[in-house]
C-alpha cells in the first residue's frame, strides 16, 4: 500500500493561489510528503489588493493554526463587513458616492451579518410583507440588519476590547498575503521553494506528467502535479490540453486597468467595506487599507477601449493619467471543462475565474484545495475521486457564475450599450429558478445554521455559498421586488403582529453599536502598531 501514496507534489507558480495550496498541503499531509513550488520571478503578479468573504479565517488560516491577529499584521489586512454597491440603478457616468433618484440614495449593501429569523422564517419575509402593503419604504438592508449604520460610520466591526461585534471579512494586499504564506510554508511546513522558469513538463506514455523541466537544467519530478501558473494555464490546458470552457455569453466583462491610490485616513477615515461602483462600460472596486486603498475598473472590451477605461478611471479618483501607474489586465471569464485531469490539478487562475464582484477568487483556491484534500488520490488516482472533485469545483463556479450575472440582469440601468447588452443575455436554469422563487415569495438558498451566522463545517458551507440573505441583500438593493408575500404568512397573524419587536430590537442593535464601537481606522492603528 505505501508504494501507491503520493510521495511528491510539484507546485507551479506561485502567488496567492500557489502559497495557498502549498500551505494548505504541508499541513494537510504532513512530513511524510514532499512538496516543491515552482516560481518564476520575472512573471508578474497581479492584484493592488484583495478582498474575502468571510470564512477565510475558519476555512483557512484556522486550519494552518495562524491567529486572525498575526497574519493581518503582516499583510496590512483591514475589516469588510459588506460590498457597497454604489449607482446601480441610477443613470450616468461612473463617480464614487451615490446618486439620488426620488430623493433615495443610489447605494446598498450585501452585509455579511445574520439575517435575524422570526417564527422560522427569515427577516426579509416580513419586509416584503411590509414594503408591498405599503407599511414601510425603508431599504432592505437598512431595516433588516444591525451593520447599513456602522458601515455609514465607518466604524470598526470590533469592540474596543477585541470582540467581535458583527460578521466580517478582510482586505488585504495581495503579495503581502503571499510573501507571509510563503514564509509560513518553508519555514513551519517544509515546502520547497524553487525559483526558476519552468522550459517544458516531461509526460510519459500515459500522458501524466512525470517530472517539470527548468530552464536552467533541473528536473522536477513529482507523483501529482498542481497548476497555479495563472491564466496561462500551462500545465492543465497546455500540457494536458484541457479545454477551457469559454463563458463570456454569461459575463461580458473581460479586462480590467488598476492601481493603488494614496488615501487621507485622517480627514476620511477607513471604509469597513468593499466599494463597487457603477461605471459605463462595467464597475469599479476599491478596497481600502490603512493609508490607500486599491481600486480597478473591470470593463467590457466590447464596449470600452483601454485608453477610454482608463481615462473614465483617472477621472474618477482625480488621478493624473500622465503620472500613475496603471496595472492593465486581459482576463478569460469561465473554468477548464474539468479541473483535474489525470495526475495534473489546475487551481486559481489556471482553473477558473470569474470577475471580482462578490470577492471569490481567493476563495476559488481554498475551496479547491479542500476539496483536493477530501479526495486525494493515490498513485492509481481513482476516476471517482477526478470526477467528484471536478463536480463540486464545476458546482462551485457555475453558481457562483449564476450569481454575479444576475446582478447586470436585474439591475434597471439600461442608459449604455453595455448595461443594455447584460438584459440581452441568456440565464443559466439554476439562477433563474431562483428568481422566481424570489418573485413568488419563498426564501432562496439556505441559511445559516447557527444563531453566530457561520456555517459547522466548510462541507456545508461549501454546498450553500449563496443563502437567502445574499438574493435578498442583491435584488432589493436593485430594486427588484417579489411580486407577491409569502402566502402562508397571512396565516401567520400572531407573527405579523409581534414582528415589529424584532425591527425594533435590530434598531435598537444599531443606536448600541454605534455608540460603542471604536472608528475602524483608529482599531486598524492600533491593531498595527501605528500611531
Amino acid at each position: 500500500m505505501d508504494d501507491q501514496k503520493i510521495k511528491d507534489i510539484v507546485i507551479l507558480g506561485g502567488g496567492t493561489a500557489g502559497w495557498i495550496t502549498a500551505a494548505y498541503l504541508g499541513k494537510a499531509l504532513g512530513p511524510s510528503t514532499r512538496i516543491v513550488l515552482l516560481e518564476a520571478p520575472e512573471v508578474p503578479k497581479i492584484g493592488v489588493g484583495e478582498a474575502t468573504i468571510p470564512n477565510l479565517q475558519t476555512a483557512l488560516f484556522d486550519f494552518l493554526g495562524v491567529p486572525e491577529e498575526e497574519w493581518m499584521r503582516e499583510c496590512n489586512a483591514s475589516f469588510k463587513m459588506a460590498v457597497r454597491f454604489v449607482n446601480w440603478r441610477t443613470p450616468g457616468p461612473g463617480v464614487p458616492q451615490p446618486r439620488y433618484d426620488n430623493g433615495e440614495s443610489d447605494h446598498f449593501y450585501h452585509i455579511f451579518g445574520q439575517l435575524p429569523l422570526h417564527d422560522d422564517l427569515p427577516l426579509s419575509h416580513y419586509w416584503t410583507q411590509r414594503r408591498l402593503t405599503g407599511q414601510s419604504k425603508e431599504p432592505f438592508d437598512y431595516a433588516c440588519y444591525k451593520e447599513p449604520p456602522i458601515l455609514d460610520a465607518k466604524l470598526a466591526p470590533r469592540w474596543p476590547d477585541g470582540r467581535r461585534a458583527t460578521n466580517y471579512a478582510w482586505h488585504f494586499d495581495a503579495h503581502l498575503v503571499a510573501d507571509y504564506l510563503r514564509r509560513f510554508a518553508t519555514e513551519r511546513l517544509h515546502v520547497q521553494h524553487v525559483q526558476g522558469l519552468m522550459q517544458e513538463p516531461v509526460l510519459d506514455e500515459r500522458g501524466f506528467i512525470t517530472a517539470l523541466k527548468t530552464k536552467d537544467g533541473r528536473l522536477l519530478t513529482g507523483d501529482l502535479f498542481i497548476d497555479c501558473s495563472g491564466f496561462r494555464s500551462l500545465l492543465i490546458n497546455k500540457a494536458m490540453e484541457e479545454p477551457f470552457v469559454d463563458m463570456s455569453d454569461h459575463l461580458l466583462c473581460d479586462s480590467a486597468v488598476a492601481t493603488s491610490v494614496p488615501h487621507d485616513d485622517d480627514a476620511h477615515g477607513v471604509e469597513p467595506y468593499t466599494s463597487a461602483i457603477a461605471m459605463k462600460a462595467g464597475w469599479t472596486w476599491k478596497i481600502p487599507m490603512l493609508t490607500r486603498f486599491g481600486s480597478g475598473y473591470v470593463y467590457s472590451s466590447k464596449f470600452a477601449g483601454e485608453d477610454e477605461a482608463a481615462a473614465d478611471f483617472c477621472r474618477l479618483w482625480d488621478l493624473d493619467r500622465d503620472k500613475v501607474q496603471l496595472n492593465s489586465i486581459r482576463f478569460r471569464v469561465g473554468r477548464n471543462r474539468r479541473a483535474w485531469v489525470k495526475n495534473c490539478v489546475g487551481i486559481g487562475l489556471a482553473s477558473c475565474f470569474v470577475e471580482p464582484l462578490e470577492s471569490t477568487g481567493i476563495y476559488f483556491s481554498y475551496a479547491a484545495v479542500y476539496q483536493l484534500v477530501k479526495h486525494f488520490p493515490d498513485k492509481n488516482f481513482d476516476q471517482v475521486l477526478l470526477d467528484r472533485f471536478n463536480h463540486e469545483v464545476e458546482t462551485m463556479f457555475d453558481d457562483t457564475r449564476d450569481f454575479i450575472q444576475a446582478h447586470y440582469y436585474v439591475s434597471p440601468r439600461t442608459d449604455t450599450p453595455f448595461w443594455k447588452a447584460n438584459k440581452e443575455l441568456s440565464l443559466a436554469d439554476g439562477i433563474l429558478e431562483k428568481i422566481a422563487m424570489y418573485r413568488a415569495g419563498l426564501p432562496v438558498g439556505v441559511a445559516p445554521s447557527d444563531a453566530q451566522g457561520y456555517y459547522h463545517n466548510f462541507e456545508e458551507e461549501f454546498r450553500n455559498f449563496w443563502t437567502n440573505s445574499n438574493y435578498y441583500c442583491i435584488f432589493a438593493g436593485l430594486g427588484l421586488l417579489p411580486d407577491r408575500p409569502l402566502p402562508m404568512l397571512a396565516h401567520r397573524q400572531q407573527a405579523l403582529q409581534d414582528v415589529d419587536k424584532v425591527f425594533a430590537e435590530v434598531q435598537r442593535e444599531q443606536q448600541e453599536l454605534t455608540k460603542g464601537l471604536p472608528t475602524n481606522v483608529d482599531y486598524l492603528r492600533l491593531l498595527h502598531g501605528r500611531k
